[in-house]
């Protein structure tokens, strides 16, 4: 058993390590509302960027995502061979960079471009903070260590939302945007300094003796037995590394249906985080009023995943997710019906669960799912391919507004959508790391011989 010092140590390091990921995640999510919040600006005063309409837009909307899911399939390959620290640090300077760049842009053509390259820096970010994060967690708590971290994502697009609400007429979008730049001096240096790479993944490289030096600086042990971690007895995990290892019999099917169930979900999420102040303005609400949507929408995200999260790792996440998506999908359907402004705040917070929080979970679901020397790139498929799903929700609402569909039909096809997710979720097998090995007892595992070092630990 982990000594009281050395457990105290852990969980310091753990605290930091999921601060600093949610942080970085707060960004992303912020990425992904700011502009949101000012495409009506766009539509309405050609004299931002010129005339946008709401195809254009709509196309704008995507080029982020066309980046991060280029940037999400680059970096999951490059994580699981040099290592998740590197493409995170990496990933927070690029975006940074630029979002700084994208708010001195004067054309549709260079905001575009920039969107685009922004979003590599997005993607890579994405598709790495799910893997450091699943390998750092204690046993029991990876989906509400996911969660947590993941959550930064709508805490992000609800200090947007805010922001938008309090300063957009004071600083403009472009000014926005500069907020967006913030990590380049505040996060990427902390990170630096308080980040560590995972032992878990220097052992999966054969560098034992610098997995040591990890453990004993954060506590952390080399193994722990979990839902997709090998026995601790096994120096490194067998198989193929990376996205080779995600093609062979084991991962093939789960990874084709996970990489689906992540694009239906973050169809919805970006479909309702672009247009749903738009949706809104057109049912008769202000300004203000259709951005306060998105603080309600993105604040039942957050507290429905951590709760959900739970029962995950209780439960499994599997029929967790499920649920979540049918609750989202009855929600969207009661959008539809005349309701006193209170209620259908409580039902918009509903959507927020069923759509980015369940995205949540599902990051959460394939991030404990694969083996260590292919979770990064399973965790980046899932973040990559499940950007087509980012890229067509943006287009899709574009196209649904354009054709004059009415707002009731258009919540109609973002409920089928949520029913999809369900089904889709509930055909995944279980998860095939579990069947990959034979069950056998794990043997205590000393790390180290100096006595009272942090690094003697009895694998559980």
């Amino acid at each position: 058993m982990a000594s009281p010092t050395q457990d105290a140590l852990r969980r310091r390091s753990v605290t930091w390590i999921v601060s600093l990921a949610t942080v970085g995640l707060v960004f992303d999510g912020y990425d992904l509302v700011v502009y949101g919040t000012v495409v009506p600006l766009f539509l309405r005063d050609p004299g931002q960027l010129g005339e946008v309409t709401p195809a254009v837009a709509g196309a704008l909307g995507s080029y982020a995502l066309i980046g991060v899911l280029v940037g999400a399939l680059i970096a999951g390959s490059v994580a699981d061979v040099i290592g998740r620290r590197k493409v995170m640090l990496t990933a927070y300077a690029w975006f940074s960079v630029g979002m700084a760049l994208t708010a001195v842009t004067t054309t549709t053509t260079t905001f575009g471009l920039l969107r685009f390259v922004t979003g590599l820096g997005v993607g890579a970010l994405v598709a790495t903070t799910g893997a450091l994060v699943a390998e750092f967690a204690p046993a029991g708590k990876k989906n509400l260590a996911n969660a947590i971290t993941y959550s930064g994502v709508p805490l992000g697009s609800l200090l947007a939302a805010f922001t938008a609400i309090v300063l957009l007429e004071a600083i403009g979008w472009r000014g926005m945007f500069l907020i967006g730049a913030l990590p380049l001096v505040t996060l990427l240096p902390l990170a630096f300094l308080k980040m560590p790479e995972s032992p878990a993944w220097l052992v999966s490289r054969g560098r034992v003796e610098e997995a040591r030096a990890v453990a004993a600086r954060t506590g952390v042990p080399l193994a722990e037995p979990g839902a997709a971690d090998l026995p601790a007895t096994d120096p490194a995990p067998a198989g193929r590394a990376g996205f080779a290892g995600l093609v062979g019999r084991t991962y093939l099917l789960p990874t084709i249906l996970l990489g689906l169930l992540s694009a239906t979900g973050l169809l919805l999420v970006y479909a309702l985080n672009t247009w749903l102040p738009e949706l809104m303005g057109r049912a008769g609400f202000s300004t203000n009023g259709s951005l306060a949507f998105l603080l309600v929408l993105n604040g039942g995200a957050v507290l429905g995943a951590l709760v959900a999260s739970r029962f995950a790792d209780r439960f499994g996440p599997k029929p967790v997710v499920a649920a979540s998506f049918l609750l989202g999908a009855l929600a969207l359907v009661l959008l539809t019906v005349s309701l006193p402004l209170g209620v259908l705040l409580a039902f918009v917070a509903v959507v927020g669960l069923g759509t980015s929080g369940t995205q949540i979970l599902i990051y959460g679901f394939v991030a404990t799912y694969y083996r260590t020397n292919v979770r990064s790139a399973g965790v980046a498929w899932c973040a990559g391919f499940g950007r087509l799903g980012g890229i067509g929700g943006p287009l899709i609402g574009g196209l649904l507004i354009a054709s004059g569909l009415a707002l009731n039909a258009i919540f109609y096809v973002l409920t089928a959508l949520a029913v999809f997710g369900a089904l889709l979720t509930l055909v995944v097998p279980t998860s095939a790391s579990r069947h990959a090995l034979p069950a056998r007892r794990a043997m205590p595992v000393r790390l180290a011989v100096e006595p009272g070092d942090l690094l003697a630990h009895e694998a559980r």
